[in-house]
């Protein structure tokens, strides 16, 4: 497509109420407007795209009427606000984080729902489950810590040897038996010193020290 980008005087778009602004007439609506009108496009020759926005919302539009596909509508959003896909509410622009690469300079969701899909992500890669599945092991468990019996179940517990989930513990629970390295021995050791039986190792040979079973 043709690129119609050029400097435009006050005497030429005094209609517009613009002066000495750099402008660029869309390809498609045969508009002079200025460059914030238009989406960035590195590939074109003055870095935006040929069509303005409103154009190119309409040309997809088309294009996706006539691959018998619905787009999803498109929400007004006052000013300084915009709309999010995920969850359906109108929210400020500063719920979004920022990406240089978008049309309006935002992400395509806000942070709240960022923040949901990450951890969903995380849960799927970290431990090969799905919330649904997750949520499942917590609903068997009660919702509560399958060691303390007490705080509700948070934080996936899994053997960082085989992989393999154990389940779903609270934080203090799960960083205890990791601080005790995941070592049944030293757990059954800490329970019997909390229940005033110490295991006190028997000197076998210089250095050889024998545990009680």
């Amino acid at each position: 497509m043709e690129s119609d980008f050029t400097f435009v005087s006050k005497g030429a778009v005094g209609g517009l109420g613009l002066s000495d602004e750099s402008v660029k007439r869309c390809s498609r609506c045969k508009q002079y407007k200025p460059r914030a009108a238009f989406a960035s496009n590195k590939a074109m020759r003055d870095g935006i795209q040929a069509y303005c926005r409103e154009c190119s919302a309409a040309y997809y539009r088309q294009r996706q009427d006539a691959r018998g596909r619905k787009p999803r509508p498109r929400v007004a959003a006052p000013e300084g606000h915009k709309y999010c896909q995920r969850c359906g509410e109108i929210k400020p622009r500063s719920e979004w984080d920022r990406n240089r690469t978008a049309s309006d300079g935002l992400s395509t969701a806000c942070k709240a729902c960022r923040a949901i899909e990450g951890r969903a992500r995380h849960l799927k890669r970290q431990y090969g489950l799905t919330e649904a599945e997750r949520d499942a092991m917590v609903a068997a468990q009660k919702g509560l810590c399958v060691i303390c019996l007490k705080a509700p179940a948070a934080h996936v517990d899994h053997c960082h040897k085989t992989g393999k989930v154990r389940g779903v513990l609270c934080f203090n629970c799960n960083s205890a038996i990791g601080k005790l390295g995941d070592d049944p021995d030293a757990v059954r050791r800490a329970a019997a010193y909390l229940e005033g039986t110490s295991w006190k190792p028997t000197l076998v040979a210089p250095g050889v020290y024998l545990l009680p079973s």
